[in-house]
């Protein structure tokens, strides 16, 4: 970036920041907003209210109102970004894949209890169960443009069972327990009815094992890959009935499959050998895959309801997950995703939006600047905006290439599966 670039930024923050006075009826309701979002692109080392207020000279106790109390409508900001990014996302050039909506989850440890939705579960970002949140999301991507779309809690069974708990959160009385991929439903049709409409969607076998939600899409002719776990239940055309997908297609199978790779700024490329059958899950056809990693053995499964499409094309779609890996990564390092300390579903809620809206800037800005920076820039920084703000954001990565591979390689002598078995939701 030039110096002119980065001077430049600071006027388009405020301009952004701009679009959603709508939604507060006070001036100093929207002085607020622009302080927090700012206070999330410093470079604060934590982002939660007490520190951004202090660097902003306000007091604690009123910030930390605009996120729990003040009258504003962080629905309709959230509604007004989502369609602010599908234009974004509509007049960007055509690429092979087209328009990959990505569904992950993410997690943060808590300490105690009262945080909304707090409780001892399945984390991933430290792989074990344990104390903490869950948070449900929707990632987009096209060509090297990526954002997050949505956030929402997990509320598990146990809150959503004490009335008189969730109250104490400010859980809304109408917010009842729902299976995260029925929260992923729901922001599938919140996204809809903002302009965004998906080629793909991908997700990995925390979705894929529930066959209801596959189903749903199918019906609707939405297009997916998922990630299935080892154990998922399929059959096939005079097959013995319901079988295990690694006894449908064993890893063995792959080995012999045709050859891509996987090429990627972040990561070693990676070669995969991948082959593919024709099964069925509760009365709908889909192609089963079955990939292994060269140098790893990794072995992973995926199903898809695109049974005509290329395999070249179906693994391409199946691996843009990781962009939306890369954006938590980026959404709680440089943004302060999880680092909401509240104990208020609202304030949590509107935490979470406001994380977006400020990453969606930098998305938008990356994507525009890209194609003017100097041949020898390696990435784009974000300039200070009033208070400093963070110094860089790491490098978006360019957008995966596939390609049959054709030199020789040594598999690892035992395949390595890297998927727990799931329990396999099935429709009612």
């Amino acid at each position: 970036m030039t110096d002119q670039e980065i001077a430049d930024l600071g006027p388009l923050f405020a301009e952004f920041l701009g679009r959603y006075r709508g939604a507060f009826l006070q001036r100093r309701t929207a002085k607020h907003f622009d302080n927090y979002c700012r206070g999330l692109l410093s470079d604060l080392p934590r982002k939660s209210v007490e520190p951004i207020a202090l660097a902003c000279g306000t007091a604690v106790r009123t910030l930390q109102e605009f996120l729990v109390t003040a009258h504003w409508d962080h629905e309709s900001t959230r509604d007004l970004w989502q369609r602010h990014v599908a234009e974004v996302v509509n007049q960007l050039p055509d690429d092979r894949i087209g328009v990959v909506g990505v569904i992950d989850e993410t997690s943060c440890v808590k300490k105690g209890n009262q945080t909304p939705g707090v409780q001892r579960q399945y984390l991933g970002c430290v792989g074990k169960i344990d104390n903490g949140i869950v948070t449900v999301h929707i990632g987009v991507a096209k060509g090297r443009f990526r954002a997050l779309l949505d956030a929402e809690l997990y509320l598990p069974e146990s809150w959503a069972g004490d009335r008189d708990r969730c109250a104490d959160a400010g859980i809304p009385a109408t917010l009842d327990y729902r299976a995260k991929w029925r929260i992923a439903l729901d922001q599938l049709v919140r996204l809809g009815a903002n302009g965004h409409r998906f080629d793909w969607l991908t997700f990995d076998e925390g979705y894929g094992s529930k066959a209801p939600f596959l189903t749903v899409l199918s019906v609707i002719g939405q297009r997916f890959v998922a990630e299935v776990p080892v154990n998922f239940a399929v059959t096939t055309r005079g097959g013995p009935g319901s079988r295990r997908a690694d006894a449908v297609l064993p890893p063995a199978r792959a080995r012999a499959g045709r050859r891509f790779r996987m090429t990627r700024e972040t990561v070693h490329d990676q070669v995969w050998r991948a082959t593919t059958r024709p099964v069925r899950v509760a009365g709908h056809d889909y192609t089963l895959l079955v990939a292994i990693n060269e140098a790893t053995a990794e072995v992973k499964y995926f199903l898809t309801n695109a049974t005509t499409a290329p395999l070249k094309r179906v693994l391409g779609v199946a691996f843009r997950r990781w962009t939306v890996e890369h954006a938590f990564r980026v959404a709680k390092q440089e943004a302060g995703l999880m680092h909401y300390e509240g104990r208020d579903y609202r304030g949590l809620t509107r935490h979470l939006i406001l994380t977006l809206l400020v990453l969606g800037f930098v998305a938008v800005q990356t994507d525009r600047l890209r194609g003017e920076k100097p041949a020898r820039d390696t990435g784009a920084s974000v300039p200070r905006v009033e208070h400093p703000l963070c110094n860089a954001l790491p490098t978006p990565p360019r957008q995966d290439r596939l390609m049959p591979h054709r030199t020789g390689h040594t598999l690892s002598p035992t395949p390595q599966r890297t998927s727990r078995p799931l329990p396999q939701e099935t429709a009612a």
